[in-house]
């Protein structure tokens, strides 16, 4: 078979053994099941990856487009087989990323205008207890081997679930979420309510089975060791890191971004800390919106300018690029914002989600900007759904499953670095909102790094010098040396110690993404043109670093 065929297959037989990622990548067809999570289910998905490598080595590759395609799959399913051997999948349980999570979120991106659409989700609920169930069976099997998560993520996963089944007097994702087929003629409106009360009754009976029988199993320890991380840090980057340079590297970036916050502080409010400047900004009404429908509205007002303000003028994009939905997650995830891509076809179109805290009316604007510059144009919707439009120079999995942290995300904050060049955060208030972000960017490379594998802080940091990190320095310095509200720095620390080497991805693939356009600019000399750089290197798709790097520079 040739390479692209090859490739095919696997987004067939994968999508066929796991549904949920289908649907979550805009793959159709399988929108009326759930994806088997029980050691069987996860058996079957390594199977399919290991018969794709092998095939996937043994093809020639007959042109520069097939070599690029047999790198980009050969180094992102090699790695998936090695995790599928290390029995990870089987103990996939964090507070960001896990079944339990996806279970619940396909549904958002299910479409709900007609009664066909609400016959598939139907049946898909009438799922939900069954994917649970081989959920529970595999943290079984894993916590039999000694590879359970950590007790910190068990707990907040059971909250978790609490809140979708609508646990004490709440009322549970599910029967909101079908509460909007009322109105659609024909919409099987029994079906759905009974569905929708088993599938919060299946959470609720999960949230028991975590604190009954894993509880007592999961470790206290959260870091998961240097063989573990180096694993997953390969997955989410791509990359084969030295971590102590990377460490090292974090610190020096941090200490860079301070310097610059605090430049721009002295002059929103002379003498002031970058808390007290956060503090100042917040308080501003110039900066306020209020209730989630306002800010909702705002970030489609954001998104909207951007698509306007760089079409053609800094970015080629198509006229299916034009659409982007801001919406406003449902509660019980992480506080955050998060990005979905369109479908194949573009029929259903790409979202930015704002996951926000519970009761919370007040929002303030100079936090968000970057972010929909991040998660938006020229962030993840260019990148994500200008792979999806490349049918004719992009196999399938190129252009649907193929994305990796460190190229994604470090492209993402890439984004919101190039929209300062570019003018764009021309107000001092968006602009210490994105020099925020990008410090705390760094201080995940620092912190992730440094309590998964309980490194000492150096000297010279002016932080708890010479100790271990544990997950209270960890915090202690997200509170103290960001400005990152408290609510969002307790998320981002469960976060990381579930989700080891993910974190630092953004950071050090923003890294990589920089020195590439540099040594393109030497390479072109007077003649280098960002417009073409950026077009060529998002037409590409998504890779991990070490190929990304390969490929850039082969770039004339």
């Amino acid at each position: 078979m040739a390479v692209d065929e090859i490739c095919d297959q696997f987004v067939e037989d994968y999508a066929a053994a796991d549904p949920v990622t289908a649907t979550l990548f805009g793959i159709a067809g399988r929108d009326d099941h759930l994806t088997d999570y029980s050691p069987a289910g996860h058996e079957l998905r390594g199977r399919i990856a290991r018969n794709a490598l092998r095939a996937i080595l043994a093809a020639e590759a007959v042109d520069d487009h097939e070599r690029v395609a047999k790198a980009v799959f050969t180094e992102r399913i090699g790695l998936e087989v090695q995790i599928h051997d290390a029995g990870l999948p089987l103990a996939a349980l964090n507070v960001i990323e896990s079944p339990v999570q996806s279970i619940r979120m396909v549904f958002d991106v299910m479409a709900v205008e007609s009664a066909a659409d609400w016959a598939l989700i139907a049946q898909r609920l009438a799922q939900v207890p069954a994917a649970l169930a081989g959920v529970r069976a595999s943290l079984l099997v894993a916590a039999e081997r000694g590879q359970g998560s950590a007790l910190r993520q068990v707990i907040k996963v059971a909250e978790q679930a609490d809140t979708w089944a609508g646990s004490g007097a709440k009322v549970g994702f599910f029967t909101t979420f079908v509460a909007g087929a009322q109105d659609i003629d024909g919409a099987p409106l029994a079906e759905l309510r009974r569905g929708a009360q088993e599938a919060q009754r299946a959470y609720a009976d999960f949230a028991e089975f975590l604190r009954a029988e894993l509880v007592p199993r999961a470790p206290a320890k959260d870091a998961v060791g240097e063989q573990t991380y180096r694993l997953w840090s390969r997955w989410f980057t791509g990359a084969d890191l030295d971590l102590r340079e990377s460490y090292e590297w974090g610190w020096a970036e941090f200490a860079r971004l301070e310097a610059q916050m605090h430049a721009v502080a002295a002059r929103i409010a002379p003498g002031a800390s970058l808390t007290e400047t956060a503090a100042i900004l917040d308080a501003d009404p110039k900066y306020r919106v209020h209730g989630q429908d306002e800010l909702r509205d705002w970030l489609q007002k954001v998104s909207d300018e951007a698509l306007a303000a760089l079409r053609d003028k800094h970015f080629e994009i198509p006229d299916e690029l034009m659409t982007l939905e801001c919406t406003i997650a449902p509660p019980g995830g992480v506080v955050g914002a998060y990005y979905v891509g369109p479908s194949a076809d573009f029929s259903r179109p790409a979202r930015m989600c704002w996951s926000v805290e519970p009761g919370k009316a007040d929002f303030a604007t100079w936090r968000e900007v970057s972010t929909v510059y991040h998660e938006g144009v020229p962030g993840h919707h260019l990148q994500i759904a200008t792979a999806v439009r490349e049918a004719d120079s992009l196999n399938q999995y190129q252009r649907m499953m193929s994305f990796v942290s460190g190229h994604g995300e470090g492209w993402a904050l890439y984004a919101e670095r190039l929209m300062q060049e570019l003018g764009y955060l021309s107000d001092d208030g968006d602009l210490f909102g994105m020099l925020a972000q990008q410090l705390f960017r760094a201080a995940r490379v620092i912190v992730d790094i440094g309590m998964h594998l309980e490194w000492e802080i150096p000297a010279g940091t002016g932080f708890h010098e010479g100790e271990r990190w544990t997950p209270d320095l960890g915090l202690e310095f997200l509170l103290t040396r960001t400005v990152t509200d408290a609510r969002t720095a307790r998320d981002e620390i469960d976060r990381y110690l579930g989700w080891p080497g993910q974190a630092p991805a953004y950071k050090l693939g923003e890294r990589l993404w920089l020195a590439a356009r540099e040594e393109a600019h030497q390479r072109a000399g007077q003649s280098f043109d960002m417009k073409r750089f950026h077009t060529r290197a998002l037409r590409l798709g998504g890779m991990g670093l070490d190929t990304m790097r390969a490929q850039l520079a082969a770039m004339a």
